[in-house]
């Protein structure tokens, strides 16, 4: 039945071997479990154990549907990068809008609303055209931004780095037991990922864990329990967000944030796993939709923006070629929310007299930043036209510590510098759109 199913002979793969990928897929991507709802609880109160839920049940959803009806050895959770652009979106807009303050309802809606455009496009064979409309710089650019932008949020939870009054930032506290910790966890990864070890930002947050536990500078909740309720953040989207036009670019970023993240990660792991076929990945309209499935539903669970991961390449690698990966992988989402202790103790903060810190999820943070950072050597830096705005993106989405603003300046500056330039049939009209209603929400804000 599975062979059927999975067409497992075709691919030259086993159960096994599938379920054994899966196993290491989870284990590669499973820091997101320990990272969102530690992010949306200390950045917007967000229930802790809610948010828990909904990362596993979306990424559970979403990877089933990969795996049952793409049948590609692909997971999806909630993307790094679109859930800090989630929190930028509530906590630098909520002075904004008319007076009416941006809520992680509203930042729900707007998730829910770009999921429902992604399967759109998807049908109407479109995403080509929005894709295309987006400079490749500018892509990479984005990436580098938000890698930065991870890195930098990393060091600031690890005590490292420090807002200044006086300026922009200080160095922390470096003599800090916390601190110290946080220093040690970033070593341990560090060590992990050089020797290649499957799961090593996972296996590293859990060693820095049982350290900071030992030393008392973290509080032990437990292994394993019921899972925590779902209410607090179910259904409860505020469609506010429908009727704001000011929202309209934060709808637009999510979605192309979305598809970037999707196609991308779609082409990188199915060249790995040699699923490619004269170019072209075949059922690619099924995997597109698996992702705007999963953005939608977690949304309506309440968590961000849901997309494939690129760390589905781990399961490649351990041979995995069919959506019975993606099906293992799934199955041990769900499986992690009877774990919900366990989750609390690594994702915990540890409260000291300049604050709260996060030790073992800062460290982890830094190393993705760090990995995201490849991007910038694909950018044209030998055109001015392009390098200004992948510039001003990469250097604005950490220091206005919002990824939106970051868009901002890029997507205002790149149509005006290729226009002055002599080079504006380079652009495409949706850019200039998207630019102008950049300038009409700072304008009117």
């Amino acid at each position: 039945m599975l062979d059927k199913l999975f067409e497992l002979k075709k691919h030259g793969t086993n159960v096994r071997t599938e379920v054994i990928a899966g196993t290491t897929t989870f284990m590669t991507m499973a820091y997101i479990i320990f990272f969102q709802p530690a992010l949306f609880s200390a950045t917007m109160g967000m229930d802790y154990g809610a948010v828990m839920m909904a990362t596993c049940i979306s990424g559970a959803v979403a990877t089933l549907v990969m795996g049952l009806w793409a049948n590609y050895p692909i997971a999806l959770a909630p993307g790094m990068g679109e859930n800090f652009f989630f929190v930028s979106v509530v906590t630098t807009t909520a002075v904004a809008l008319s007076g009416i303050e941006v809520t992680w309802q509203m930042a729900l809606a707007a998730v829910f609303i770009s999921g429902v455009l992604f399967i759109i496009l998807t049908f109407l064979r479109v995403r080509e055209m929005v894709l295309n409309a987006i400079p490749t710089s500018i892509k990479h650019a984005i990436a580098a931004g938000i890698g930065a932008f991870i890195a930098f949020i990393g060091l600031n939870y690890c005590g490292i780095v420090m807002r200044n009054p006086a300026g922009l930032v200080k160095l922390g506290d470096v003599t800090s037991p916390v601190t110290l910790l946080s220093i040690g966890g970033f070593l341990i990864i560090c060590l992990l990922v050089s020797i290649r070890i499957r799961g090593a930002i996972v296996i590293g947050m859990i060693l820095t864990a049982i350290i900071g536990v030992v030393l008392n500078l973290l509080a032990y909740h437990g292994v394993a329990s019921a899972p925590p309720s779902i209410a607090p953040t179910f259904l409860k989207l505020d469609w506010r967000a429908m009727v704001r036009w000011e929202l309209i670019p934060v709808i637009i970023v999510f979605l192309f944030m979305d598809m970037l993240d999707t196609v991308g990660t779609l082409v990188g792991v199915s060249e790995r796993a040699g699923l490619m076929e004269e170019g072209k990945l075949p059922r690619a309209n099924r995997a597109l939709l698996s992702d705007a499935v999963g953005t939608s539903v977690g949304a309506l669970l309440g968590t961000s923006t849901v997309t494939s991961y690129i760390e589905s390449i781990a399961g490649v690698n351990e041979g995995g070629r069919t959506g019975l990966s993606s099906v293992a992988t799934a199955f041990l989402f769900l499986a992690a929310i009877f774990f919900y202790p366990f989750v609390r103790t690594i994702g915990g903060g540890c409260q000291t007299e300049a604050g709260t810190f996060y030790p073992v999820i800062g460290p982890a943070l830094i190393i993705v930043g760090a990995m995201m950072m490849r991007s910038v050597a694909r950018i044209e830096w030998d055109d001015f036209s392009e390098a200004v705005p992948s510039f001003l993106i990469f250097i604005g989405i950490p220091l206005t510590y919002s990824i939106a603003d970051g868009f901002a300046f890029g997507f205002i500056s790149y149509p005006l510098l290729k226009l002055f330039s002599g080079k504006a049939r380079e652009v495409n009209w949706l850019l200039y759109l998207l630019a102008a209603l950049f300038v009409l929400r700072y304008a009117l804000l």
